[in-house]
């Protein structure tokens, strides 16, 4: 029902900076609450931003708080993702999920729709 593709994805060096942004086909767009998690190779999907429906509350992982920012567009009905100093732990499939409710929240059980990911790749 709802629809969501992750695009940006990337080889980056270490230090870079790079945009991803993820597409919705979400129609009441403030009663979903977005995020962004990722699974790096041989890894579970982890947390790494979420964002209410609102733009009332942001949520981000420890180890990307203060180089990842996550944004919502409005108007282009997408949810964004600036990362900014990629080290090498940042190398994973990036996906855009959606949660039913407008609450951001960091845990996975949270969302109901994803994407099918955005690869970003940071060389050592």
């Amino acid at each position: 029902q709802v629809q969501l593709i992750e695009s940006g994805g990337r080889l980056v060096q270490a230090g870079g900076s790079l945009r991803l942004s993820c597409a919705t086909s979400v129609r009441v767009w403030d009663t979903y609450a977005l995020g962004w998690f990722r699974q790096g190779p041989g890894k579970e999907r982890e947390f790494v931003a979420s964002i209410s429906g609102g733009d009332t509350n942001v949520y981000y992982h420890d180890s990307v708080k203060g180089r990842f920012t996550i944004s919502r567009d409005n108007a282009k009905r997408t949810v964004n993702l600036h990362i900014r100093h990629t080290i090498s732990a940042g190398t994973a499939v990036y996906s855009c999920p959606a949660r039913r409710g407008p609450g951001a929240t960091r845990v996975k059980s949270g969302y109901i729709y994803w994407g099918p990911g955005t690869q970003v790749t940071v060389p050592t």
